[in-house]
């Protein structure tokens, strides 16, 4: 026991709480140290082992630089470290997560909305004073990016494979040809994916964020899809009364008027039509998400998901709102009779409700 201006100290408690700031703090700097995405360091180092002065060659950069950012990336565990040959590399799993778009996790993708925070920060202090929210398209455009490459990782992964199938009919109904609307697609990265997948049907991704949209349309145009359109609307005044699914792909929590929204899509389905709510996972009391995950999403949902909703003065549910008040919004303002948890992941829920 250590004694500071008469308070007594616990060392060990002290220790642990020193222990923990550091990983932050390195954390914390190694995030902008991302940038190795941007400049190729990590594809470069998928697959081969290479010294400093390699990779810089590879990737037209500067072995000095290259040298202290693998030592950063070394001690941090995203890279691995061979002594004998004083050569990095990716192990897979880094590989999986750091140098493919298509991998089960996007991590650079994560770190741009990182980036977006800092770029926030003088707004956020404002808005803890003034109680004021901050439009989801007056953040940097690398929040858009971010949000779009972490996100999809794991649409890819899961929606098609899994979560679709765990919605009752559902498949069928896409297999023979469906009608569906993806509300808050921002990029059109679900509606993509779901367009390619099932040809026969017609997908119609919405968005109240122009700038989004159209970029979405840039996105499934490259792609080549000819069965997804995009339209600039709101969630609670898009056109439509027959669509056979409803979707709401981790945005429904981040909306002005989510009750709204669900009335909506109660609306513009058909009777037997299915609404599928894709979700922050989250317990339903905060001592159910104290921790690694709810950590992020809290954090991330101050900066964003919070103020996103306050700029509308809506109810700010939060990126942990929890399935007690998802039920809630479904089944007693949306007006839906059914509602289950259909699937799961580390970082989603995944409901299904129906009329």
């Amino acid at each position: 026991m250590i004694y500071i201006f008469d308070m007594a100290i616990d060392e060990d408690k002290l220790a642990s709480l020193l222990d923990k700031a550091v990983t932050d703090l390195g954390a914390s700097v190694s995030a902008v140290l991302l940038i190795g995405d941007e400049l190729g360091l990590y594809k470069a180092l998928a697959g081969e082992r290479l010294s400093p002065a390699e990779l810089a060659g590879r990737t037209a950069t500067t072995e000095r630089y290259v040298r202290e950012w693998l030592a950063n990336q070394a001690a941090g565990g995203y890279v691995e470290y061979d002594p004998p040959s004083d050569t990095y590399y990716l192990n897979d799993e880094q590989a999986a997560c750091l140098a493919d778009p298509n991998g089960p996790v996007d991590l650079p993708g994560a770190y741009k909305v990182v980036q977006d925070l800092f770029e926030v920060r003088a707004r956020a202090i404002e808005n803890f004073r003034t109680g004021n929210g901050m439009e989801w398209g007056d953040h940097d455009p690398c929040l858009f990016e971010g949000t779009e490459r972490f996100f999809r990782a794991g649409y890819h992964a899961n929606l098609v494979s899994s979560w679709l199938p765990a919605l009752d009919g559902i498949v069928k109904k896409l297999e023979t040809g469906a009608r569906v609307a993806d509300v808050g697609c921002g990029h059109g990265a679900s509606t993509i994916l779901m367009a390619q997948a099932f040809p026969d049907s017609q997908f119609v991704g919405i968005d109240y964020h122009d700038e989004s949209i159209k970029t979405a349309c840039e996105r499934a145009a490259a792609a080549g899809v000819t069965n997804a359109s995009f339209e600039v609307a709101d969630a609670t005044s898009y056109q439509g009364d027959d669509y056979d699914l409803i979707a709401f792909f981790d945005c429904l929590h981040d909306m002005a008027d989510p009750s709204g929204a669900a009335r909506r899509a109660r609306q513009a389905l058909k009777p037997d039509g299915t609404c599928m709510l894709v979700e922050p996972i989250a317990g339903d009391s905060v001592a159910d998400n104290l921790n690694p995950v709810g950590r992020v999403y809290y954090g991330a949902s101050t900066l964003v998901c919070v103020p996103v909703s306050l700029a509308r003065q809506g109810p700010a549910l939060g990126a942990q709102a929890g399935e007690q008040r998802l039920r809630k919004l479904m089944v007693d303002d949306g007006g839906f009779r059914q509602f289950r948890r259909a699937a799961e992941t580390p970082f989603n829920m995944i409901f299904e409700a129906r009329p």
